[in-house]
């Protein structure tokens, strides 16, 4: 049971609005040409293409999609539609070929799920940033606020990127803003998957489904209620909280600028 806590209405227009001239203002601060998006064919991805084009324009956007072999085909054809739709460029460039060598120069490293999963998310951002360099882009991010505050992503991978358009949204609200943006209803309504090992999830690797999580996040830190209370209010374990704050805990790092040691 999830308690009685209703998650906080959000003001999608005004949302929209103001990631719009977040987008606009960034790119005209970089002087780049544009932005480069990795288009997985999920709603995070999807949703900050559709942002960015309404936002700037399609003509100043390139999307790349960055398959491997645990990338199903339906995300890649829901990928390609995104773009299409949107009218912007795209790649399609599959990455195992980069991947391939990696057992041979570190084969102990190679056994490693955690390792292989997190090579696929840095190879991409590789390939964001060389198109990026050459092509004088700034890259877009598809993190959203659920995922930024518990660690659910690469560090200097998915988490490699210049700006972060809906990195303070809920994974709840990335839904409400990206049906009031036009993303297809596939794309919102299928399972949230990072692709980096087959019939993998984003929910069954957290543990926990989004809409309770996100209650949790809000109550514990746009609130400030204790673990206690918030598992009293939403009728859950305390364990459970109590795990969700470790997550965040044990993440910060993934935020932070490297430590420098202070020598004056």
């Amino acid at each position: 049971m999830e308690g009685k806590f209703k998650f906080p209405g959000l003001d999608v227009g005004k949302a929209v609005d103001t990631i719009h001239n977040f987008i606009k203002s960034k790119l005209e601060e970089s002087k780049a040409d544009g932005l480069v998006i990795g288009l997985s064919g999920g709603i995070d991805s999807s949703l900050v293409a559709y942002l960015c084009a309404h936002a700037v324009g399609s003509d100043k956007i390139l999307g790349l999609v960055l398959p491997c072999d645990t990338t199903s085909s339906e995300d890649v054809k829901d990928a390609v539609k995104v773009a299409e739709e949107l009218g912007i460029k795209y790649k399609i460039l599959n990455i195992d070929p980069l991947i391939k060598p990696f057992p041979k120069l570190c084969p102990r490293c190679s056994k490693s799920n955690l390792a292989n999963a997190n090579l696929k998310a840095r190879i991409r951002m590789i390939l964001l940033y060389y198109h990026s360099n050459a092509m004088k882009l700034i890259v877009a991010g598809t993190g959203n606020r659920t995922e930024l505050l518990v660690g659910y992503f690469t560090k200097y991978g998915d988490g490699g990127v210049d700006i972060l358009p809906i990195g303070d949204l809920y994974k709840t609200e990335v839904r409400e803003v990206a049906d009031y943006a036009g993303v297809p209803k596939k794309i919102i309504e299928k399972a949230p998957t990072a692709g980096l090992w087959t019939d993998q999830t984003d929910e069954e690797e957290l543990g926990i489904k989004y809409e309770l999580i996100d209650k949790i996040l809000c109550l514990m830190i746009d609130k400030g209620i204790s673990i206690e209370e918030v598992s009293n209010q939403l009728e859950i374990p305390y364990e459970e909280v109590l795990r969700i704050k470790k997550m965040i805990e044990s993440s910060n790092h993934k935020l932070s600028s490297p430590c420098i040691v202070k020598l004056r």
